[in-house]
């Protein structure tokens, strides 16, 4: 199955995100054989820098030396999925400032719930930053009427824990671009959260 010809935004209903920038992970896998559903925040505004694209894109470079900081060895968007882990975004268009509005988060949640569902083998689900999270609470709070994730500064509230149907939710920070290269203390977080991950799986 490819998510490239399985889901899509319609009508691009949203005013400041940058629509050249749209993108839906492009890879043939087997959904069922996928553990941990990992949520990043949005595209990069380069394609060339997407974690599916072909040689070495930098989303890929920060991803790769997260697990390698976790003590997970790989060297390819194809090493994580052998790993049973699926990267996606919470939006699926790319930034044109610093933040993204609520309704865009919102808007791409429906999409994102979508992309969910054809994951039946789902074991846990990595909420790598704000964004993730946001997008991850309006898709709890359809189906649940609860969020599955509390307000507060992730910091404070990683250390417990969280469920979303009966599979557990890690919520974490940002894994791509520069800032996770220089921010060392959320990077031993994020590592700590990976392989929390995969402790569970196995």
């Amino acid at each position: 199955m490819n998510m490239k010809h399985c889901i899509g935004c319609r009508d691009f209903p949203c005013l400041e995100v940058d629509k050249k920038a749209y993108i839906i992970p492009d890879i043939n896998l087997d959904p069922e054989k996928i553990k941990i559903f990992m949520i990043s925040e949005a595209p990069p505004n380069d394609s060339k820098d997407y974690f599916y694209t072909k040689g070495n894109p930098f989303y890929m470079e920060t991803t790769i030396q997260a697990f390698h900081d976790a003590g997970i060895k790989v060297s390819s968007i194809e090493d994580i999925i052998e790993r049973d882990v699926y990267i996606t975004t919470a939006v699926k268009c790319g930034k044109t400032g610093y933040s993204l509005a609520a309704d865009t988060v919102k808007n791409c949640s429906f999409i994102l719930e979508k992309e969910l569902s054809y994951f039946s083998g789902l074991q846990c689900y990595l909420l790598m930053g704000d964004v993730a999270i946001k997008s991850f609470n309006y898709i709890a709070q359809r189906q649940t009427g609860a969020k599955a994730i509390p307000a507060g500064s992730t910091y404070k509230i990683r250390k417990n824990k969280f469920d979303f149907k009966n599979k557990r939710v890690f919520p974490s920070y940002v894994m791509t671009g520069e800032n996770y290269l220089i921010e060392k203390s959320k990077r031993a977080m994020i590592a700590d959260d990976i392989k929390n991950a995969f402790q569970l799986i196995k």
